[in-house]
């Protein structure tokens, strides 16, 4: 079987971290079912789990591995070494047994080595865990392998270099993110295409953000009267393009289920019209900003500690309803080779050469709180 045939009848996968609760904090098995059969009946096939997904698994075999058979899906799960994490090699190498014996699904179509930062991946190298993916597929408990990645351009190029049967590679994507200085988007894409390896988009409503964007984007969205949800523009602008093995959608609800399949089952990519909707909502992002920095990047160019201060400052403007995890991790993209904040000497060469005339001094000592 190969990876990705590009002729999925349904883009959207169906991801699992955000199921629907009980009052109780269980997860709600019987409306999970609801959408599995929804979504098989749309169409779809892949599913999303991971180890680190609290209840996921157990509630996946629940819901679709004991009531549909086996060839009539596909499952990705997930091996974590979480940044910082005292986990030993013998436990890393464990969780896909416990993912298994969880899921009850004999094996994962998809496993990906998950979450690639700067502040991880050396650990992956260390406990051998490309290797042992391998040796998974060898096996059979898996079909295919591939990683999840949030850092930078030059390390996604590296992992590429040094793994290169690595067959697929998910990414953070959305309209939101798609020039982020701390995410970088489009360039990991455009590395994936370059390198033929198909991608698994996370994230394109940027952790429910955009389903509730803010007014000014809400406002050229409704301007256009066309009874769609602000999720929508979102995934469909992911799904407009290529080379995409699915477009992640972590649903909490039958009805957000529903929503998304009501233009994800008949898929239409965004039109010319529709592209440049998009962009002006990329705009009206890029206006709403705490720090009226424009990137003219006049003062990097003589800082004596290399400090990115524009993209640190992209980083600061793109809080506003981020969990504090993302902010970091976004962070260390911006800084990683180069000055952090906190490495300011504060010799005012920047402030003297900033057109806005900001107090860059000031906010820089600001922006130490996301390291």
């Amino acid at each position: 079987m190969s990876v990705y045939t590009g002729k999925e009848k349904l883009k959207m996968g169906f991801g699992l971290m955000r199921l629907p609760k009980l009052e109780d904090g269980s997860i709600d098995i019987p409306q999970v079912s609801q959408m599995v059969d929804s979504f098989l009946e749309a169409g779809g096939t892949y599913f999303d789990t991971a180890f680190a997904y609290p209840g996921s698994e157990e509630a996946i075999r629940q819901a679709l591995v004991e009531r549909y058979p086996r060839d009539r899906y596909t499952l990705a799960s997930k091996l974590i070494i979480s940044p910082g994490s005292d986990i030993t090699e013998e436990e890393a190498k464990q969780e896909i047994r416990t993912s298994l014996e969880r899921s009850g699904a004999g094996y994962f179509d998809y496993y990906l080595v998950h979450a690639i930062q700067r502040t991880n991946y050396q650990k992956y190298e260390e406990y051998g865990i490309w290797d042992y993916v391998k040796k998974l597929k060898e096996e059979g408990l898996i079909r295919h392998y591939g990683f999840s990645f949030h850092a930078d351009p030059e390390l996604l190029v590296e992992l590429l270099e040094k793994h290169p049967d690595a067959e697929f590679v998910q990414l953070q994507i959305n309209y939101a993110d798609w020039e982020n200085p701390g995410v970088q988007s489009r360039k990991n894409y455009e590395i994936c295409k370059q390198y033929g390896k198909p991608v698994v988009v996370m994230e394109p409503i940027k952790g429910g953000i955009l389903a509730d964007p803010i007014d000014s984007v809400k406002a050229i969205f409704d301007r256009e009267n066309n009874g769609l949800s602000y999720s929508s523009w979102a995934l469909r602008f992911v799904a407009s393009k290529d080379n995409l093995l699915a477009v992640l959608s972590g649903m909490s609800s039958l009805e957000q289920m529903q929503d998304n399949l009501s233009y994800m089952k008949d898929f239409k990519p965004l039109d010319a019209h529709e592209e440049e909707v998009i962009k002006e909502a990329q705009e009206a992002l890029n206006r709403d900003q705490s720090i009226a920095c424009t990137a003219c990047h006049y003062c990097t160019k003589g800082c004596p500690m290399n400090i990115p201060i524009p993209e640190i400052f992209a980083v600061e403007n793109r809080k506003k309803g981020s969990p504090e995890f993302r902010t970091k991790r976004e962070y260390v993209i911006v800084t990683v080779g180069r000055g952090k904040a906190s490495d300011c000497i504060q010799c005012g060469q920047c402030e003297a050469a900033c057109p806005q005339h900001l107090p860059i001094i000031s906010l820089l000592e600001q922006c130490r709180s996301m390291e």
